[in-house]
């Protein structure tokens, strides 16, 4: 018994001091309370304080403005393409081609650049480039038609300029920046597709590609001889566009519209050539520089022609599935001079692929007279590097 009276007295001992740290913490509890319901209030008496000097004393005007900063408005102005058109126009003609007095042919051109008493319009080279013709004409929109000069042509890169008095055009047209453009962009054409039945006609699409690489062939053969550098849209253009301006929606002139992919199943392909190469050959020619390319000096088939090599007499025992097959390196020329033989295997120039002749002749003519390149080639099924320096050759 007297240890169960200890232990309860202990107990008591124990709850007496507990008891009044208990009590103290409720009334802490209680104080907080207290303060929570206070702040309570006066948040929402300042809400409502609030509320009020907007409502009341505010001007309705600047709350507007502060609704408005978080609004974005686009707006649509279809008339923008129309002045921009209004702008090139007058500096688009008509490119005529006449054989023997009698129209043969017609495209597309412009006026880029007045230079004193001349002024110079640009088109594509297979515009003009017909044998036999007599005469090239260009109509202006005031309808006035007049012979002009060619003042230079090349087939590689379809262009050709040519020349007519300064007081003969109508208007000069502007020039852009094909590289400025993004994908999406609006664009326009400017030209007289189906000959001359429809003058001046518009179409209108966007940038679909840019830096586009197209092999082009500059005879009726199936072989591509040529890569373009192009951009790509799917405004229509058709025959007699050709030569004609490709423009942004300023009326800035970003290309020279040259050909478009015809197949069944596809349908706005076209391309243009960038303007800033357009322009470098123009001012070369118009400032009298002779437009040079240059070559290696060899007779060459495609590694895939194997027909063709072997009716030369070329017999390769490789795994390569593409490339160019030195058939003969002409004597004295770049190729020669660096050691190139027959059936030696062209596959790169300066590290970039050579897949075929029409590759090849794209990155040596990126080049100019007197470079050095790096032609790597594969003999006896082993590849080797060697150092060309161009000059101008006649490549058979």
């Amino acid at each position: 018994m007297e240890n169960e009276i200890v232990e309860t007295q202990e107990k008591e001992t124990v709850k007496k001091t507990v008891k009044p740290k208990k009590i103290k913490d409720e009334k802490k509890n209680k104080s907080h309370s207290t303060n929570w319901l206070a702040c309570f209030i006066a948040g929402l008496i300042g809400a409502a304080s609030m509320y009020l000097f907007v409502y009341y004393v505010m001007p309705m005007g600047s709350t507007s403005t502060v609704i408005n900063k978080s609004e974005k408005e686009v707006t649509v102005n279809e008339n923008g393409i129309a002045d921009a058109v209004e702008k090139l126009y007058d500096a688009v003609v008509v490119v005529t081609v006449y054989k023997n007095e009698t129209l043969s042919a017609s495209g597309t051109g412009f006026v880029y650049k007045v230079n004193g008493k001349k002024a110079y319009i640009l088109t594509n080279n297979h515009v003009v480039d017909l044998s036999g013709k007599s005469a090239v004409k260009v109509i202006f929109t005031n309808g006035e038609e007049v012979e002009v000069k060619i003042e230079g042509t090349d087939e590689y890169s379809d262009l050709a300029v040519l020349s007519v008095d300064a007081d003969k055009i109508v208007d000069v047209a502007e020039i852009g920046k094909s590289e400025d453009v993004r994908l999406g962009d609006t664009v326009f054409t400017l030209g007289a597709p189906l000959d001359t039945e429809y003058y001046w006609s518009v179409t209108r699409g966007v940038v679909s590609g840019k830096d586009r690489m197209v092999e082009v062939s500059l005879t009726s053969s199936n072989t591509s001889d040529y890569v373009m550098k192009v951009l790509q849209t799917d405004a229509a253009i058709n025959s007699g566009n050709s030569g004609g301006p490709i423009a942004n929606s300023n009326g800035q002139v970003i290309g020279i519209t040259n050909m478009k992919l015809v197949s069944n199943g596809v349908e706005g392909i076209g391309f243009a050539i960038p303007i800033e190469d357009a322009v470098t050959f123009a001012d070369a020619i118009i400032e009298g520089k002779s437009i040079k390319k240059p070559l290696i000096g060899v007779k060459m088939l495609n590694l895939s022609d194997r027909w063709s090599l072997y009716s030369n007499g070329i017999t390769l025992n490789t795994e390569l599935t593409s490339g160019v097959v030195v058939v003969e390196a002409q004597k004295g020329a770049p190729a020669a001079q660096a050691g190139l033989t027959r059936g030696d295997i062209i596959v790169a120039i300066d590290g970039e692929e050579v897949k075929n002749v029409a590759r090849l002749r794209y990155y040596l003519y990126r080049h100019t007279v007197g470079d050095t390149v790096t032609v790597t080639i594969e003999r006896n099924g082993k590849k080797q590097d060697v150092k060309l320096k161009l000059t101008v050759a006649n490549e058979e």
